[in-house]
């Protein structure tokens, strides 16, 4: 949610910010809505104080007898009253208005953001890690998976349709490894409390975390209302909704092992064979809350968290920064980490990290106060994949498979696997 009292002063300068994002100007449009809405609520101030004072002057009136100026005062105030009970409702109307003008916007991006289109044009800022040399043609995780009798579409498309996977045996433990050794170093190393949080929330939190009302389609909604969440940046930034936090307490950091689900109405064709784009899939988020001095350094704390995980599984990634063009609704800046899928012989993304501003705490109204301020302010939020356990599952089976089909278990992980260290063909 953007700031209207900002924009009023900063036309230009949102317009601007807007076009990087291949968004027309907009400003002149928002201050119009919210001078029709100030001039209206000028209108019911004046009416307000105008019923107070005839309301005394029909008290003078009946004191001194004159009956017909109280009768004129009376039938003065009863309009007042008729417009008043009208306006209520325009004001709903008019704030409605400009709330939903405003929430439809994008984030405006960072100046350090590279100008772009789409994901041609962002640009990577650094290479982690060296591709392995295999002596056979590496495969894709799917034709792994299904040699080894461990991974199962068809049994999945037969229980749930397309787009789900079965996982058994010891690949189904090697992704809860991967997720609880997730865990493990953010709780243990990284400062991140661990959260259990709901997976289905209200209109509300969707709102606030951006997804509402925009991307409804990209959603699964309950019969009762709510929604299944698409990632579990939902939940953890929305513990502090409708809060005032002391800003002593700042930052606040969260993360969370969840399923997630994601309707993938935009992805038609794309990722169809194999688990890289499903409707339901494992996530570990991080959550930070902070205020505006700490946000851009909290942002390449939570990166580097993030590249830390593919670090101590030995997996090679790069890490780039999106371009204008190709960056998320609610983002000021995001920087995606891609890990290397030998099988596809590509870059893919397991994980993005995002500072968004205050542009969440607008829309959840969560604050904190300064100490030796009267006011307060909106918490600035960042989000980031620690990572996508799916997508990192594919990306251990892939960089870690042998010529006979079997997968080496990663260092970090022999602990998690009960000591195993290969994993082979199931007879």
């Amino acid at each position: 949610m953007h700031d209207i009292k900002w924009i009023r002063e900063n036309p230009e300068g949102f317009d601007a910010a807007l076009q990087k994002r291949g968004v027309a100007p907009q400003s002149a449009h928002l201050i119009a809505l919210d001078e029709q809405r100030r001039l209206h609520i000028a209108k019911v101030q004046e009416a307000q104080e105008r019923r107070n004072a005839a309301s005394k002057e029909i008290g003078k009136a009946m004191a001194s007898k004159d009956m017909e100026t109280a009768e004129k005062l009376k039938a003065e105030v009863g309009e007042l009253k008729n417009f008043l009970s009208e306006a209520e409702e325009e004001e709903r109307r008019l704030n409605q208005e400009l709330t939903t003008a405003l929430s439809t916007l994008p984030n405006i991006p960072l100046e350090s953001v590279p100008l772009g289109q789409d994901e041609n044009d962002n640009v990577e800022i650094r290479r982690v890690g060296s591709q392995k040399n295999f002596a056979f043609d590496p495969k894709e995780h799917f034709e792994i998976g299904e040699n080894l009798g461990l991974m199962n579409f068809e049994r999945a498309a037969k229980i749930a349709g397309s787009r789900f996977t079965v996982l058994t045996g010891a690949l189904a433990r090697l992704e809860r490894a991967l997720g609880q050794f997730m865990l493990d170093l953010h709780t243990t190393e990284h400062g991140y409390t661990e959260v259990m949080p709901p997976l289905m929330v209200r209109d509300e939190a969707m709102y606030g975390t951006g997804q509402l009302p925009k991307f409804t389609e990209d959603l699964f909604r309950t019969t009762d209302g709510r929604w299944l969440i698409p990632t579990s940046e939902v939940p953890l930034t929305n513990l502090v909704a409708q809060e005032i936090l002391d800003g002593r307490t700042l930052p606040l950091r969260f993360t969370a092992l969840t399923p997630c689900f994601r309707s993938e109405a935009g992805s038609a064709g794309r990722d169809t064979r194999g688990m890289l784009r499903q409707h339901q899939f494992l996530k570990v988020e991080m959550v930070s809350i902070t205020n505006a001095e700490n946000a851009i350094d909290e942002h390449e704390r939570m990166t580097a968290c993030a590249e830390e995980v593919l670090k101590r599984l030995d997996i090679p990634f790069r890490t780039v920064v999106l371009c204008t063009g190709d960056m998320g609704f609610g983002a000021q800046k995001t920087y995606d980490i891609e890990a290397w899928i030998p099988g596809q012989k590509t870059y893919r993304e397991i994980s993005s990290c995002s500072v968004c501003g205050d542009f969440q705490g607008r829309r959840m109204n969560a604050r904190y106060r300064v100490e030796g301020e009267k006011n307060t302010r909106h918490v600035y939020t960042l989000n980031g994949s620690g990572v996508a356990v799916g997508r990192a599952l594919i990306a251990v089976i892939e960089n870690y498979q042998q010529e006979d089909g079997s997968i080496i278990v990663p260092d970090v992980l022999v602990p998690y696997m009960g000591g195993m260290t290969k994993i082979e063909k199931v007879i």
